[in-house]
């Protein structure tokens, strides 16, 4: 029997914020009517005796290349490092040429979001750079339009490059504006994923 189809969740997270954006981005793709496949990808360090077990202590599992491969959408979360994404986000997509060669993700849609500590720290340009090695994928990149009204009245994390959060100084929690934005854009994704992959059969 053929396995459902699915959008990836993938996502990078080291306080939290993140992962609560991409779980409510899983619930929007639920709500869409796909399944919702969470994942994420072990730290990096610059020892280089450091190991991550194979399992994570707790959370989401790791993604493989496979779940990449078989999705038929892709989000992709990570927290704004100087303005682009995580180094452990870069690493595990550094290590999938081989899907580029194989064209794996050819024309399947993607989209990005991401968490910063501050309102100007970055966010706009960490959620453009995640898409360029998308784009190389030969995916295609949904962004969160307008007509999500949430995005006139933020005041704090969305944009209509993708979903996002503002911790502040104090980190405070990701807020339902935040949230709802996010659902959205699972919403959107899976929608999209459902009439692309119907074109293709």
């Amino acid at each position: 029997m053929a396995e459902q189809p699915y959008i990836l969740v993938l996502y990078y997270s080291r306080h939290g914020a993140t992962r609560c954006l991409a779980e409510h981005i899983a619930r929007g793709v639920e709500q869409a009517g796909m399944e919702a496949r969470l994942r994420t990808v072990p730290s990096v360090s610059t020892d280089c005796e450091a190991v991550a077990p194979d399992i994570p202590d707790s959370g989401h599992l790791y993604a493989t290349e496979e779940d990449l491969r078989d999705c038929a959408g892709l989000a992709l979360g990570s927290p704004t490092r100087f303005g682009n994404m995580a180094a452990a986000m870069k690493y595990f997509l550094d290590g999938t040429s081989s899907l580029w060669m194989s064209g794996a993700l050819i024309n399947k849609p993607a989209a990005v979001f991401t968490s910063s500590a501050s309102l100007h720290g970055g966010q706009e340009s960490t959620l453009l750079t995640m898409m360029i090695p998308l784009l190389h994928h030969g995916m295609v990149i949904a962004g969160l339009p307008y007509s999500e009204s949430a995005l006139n009245s933020t005041e704090t994390g969305g944009t209509p490059y993708g979903a996002s959060h503002v911790a502040g100084a104090s980190g405070r929690d990701v807020d339902e504006t935040e949230l709802a934005l996010a659902r959205a854009q699972g919403k959107r994704l899976a929608t999209l994923a459902q009439q692309l992959g119907s074109r293709a059969r």
